[in-house]
């Protein structure tokens, strides 16, 4: 299992996180400053504060509820900036906490089958990659599957991870049939004898009905040879997207058996907040958080570490 950790065992992790979500941490919190400061709690500036959380990516639902826990008890009552951020983080942090899931890889399963999907430019094969470099530091035999055909350059980047990680990638052309492919890949790694099958596949846009349908077909490709495969079918979200990564998701756990979320390029963006929206919508294990290039920017998902990130605390 790749278990959460508290920021305190690894000091600079949370650093990375901090510095990572920055944009989004300002975003949420630069209508604050002015907005609190020797004001009651009443009704224009609770609006006021659903506003700026709406404009952060919260989205409605999770707006609507967190001013209301910050107003509850406290109407007509003067707040700093500091004690709403100190409660919007532990709010935040209650409201995503169910969310934060270790992946784990099920024993019982050999090879445990993990299929990775995603839209067009979620960084999706390096997070494959990254994930196989952790999975193998674990004494994990990997295999790698290059399930995105389309790309000559998805499969030559997942070579390059796989000799990072020690991993066999299965490969063959460009333009070659991903069913296909995942199938051998899948019947390689069961003559391995290998721990876990990571499956990368194209980029697909949410709305396009054919492409979709083909993920469908890798899942039913994989259960010729084992019934049960995909054991874990993982969505990467870029947060670039914003509110898009709402309708992603809605598509994608409509087309595959989803059991979790990656969400990369949090450094890149001021909508962090919409991984709040995902959770509260959801529910879904979120494994994983991107806050940069490297391995050590691939971090488990800390639902405390988080908010207490994004509220700038």
């Amino acid at each position: 299992m790749i278990s959460s950790e508290p920021s305190t065992a690894k000091p600079g992790m949370f650093g990375r996180l901090k510095a990572g979500l920055s944009r989004s941490s300002s975003s949420l919190t630069s209508g604050l400053g002015g907005l609190f400061t020797k004001r009651r709690l009443n009704a224009e500036t609770i609006a006021e504060l659903e506003e700026a959380l709406i404009s952060a990516d919260l989205g409605a639902p999770v707006a609507a509820s967190l001013t209301s826990k910050i107003a509850k008890d406290r109407h007509e009552n003067e707040i700093s900036e500091e004690e709403v951020r100190a409660i919007l983080a532990q709010e935040i942090s209650e409201l995503i906490a169910p969310s934060a899931k270790a992946f784990a890889v099920d024993p019982e399963q050999k090879p445990f089958v993990v299929l990775v999907a995603g839209v067009n430019g979620t960084g999706k094969t390096t997070t494959i990659g990254k994930l196989a470099a952790r999975l193998s530091a674990e004494d994990y035999k990997v295999v790698l599957a290059a399930g995105d055909t389309f790309r000559a350059a998805a499969i030559e980047q997942l070579q390059i991870w796989g000799n990072r990680a020690g991993a066999k990638v299965i490969a063959k052309s460009t333009g070659a049939d991903s069913a296909g492919l995942a199938y051998d890949a899948l019947a390689q790694a069961q003559e391995d004898g290998a721990d876990v099958l990571l499956i990368d596949t194209a980029g697909r846009l949410q709305n396009k009905i054919g492409l979709m349908a083909e993920l469908e077909k890798i899942v039913r490709v994989l259960r010729k040879l084992d019934g049960e495969a995909p054991h874990a079918a993982l969505l990467v979200l870029d947060a670039t997207t914003g509110q898009n990564a709402l309708s992603q998701v809605e598509a994608f756990k409509n087309t595959i058996p989803l059991t979790g979320l990656i969400m990369t390029k949090l450094d890149g963006t001021a909508k962090g907040g919409i991984l709040v929206a995902l959770a509260h919508r959801f529910g879904l294990p979120i494994h994983f958080v991107g806050v940069g290039e490297s391995i050590e920017d691939l971090q488990v998902f800390n639902a405390q570490d988080f908010a207490r990130a994004l509220a700038g605390n």
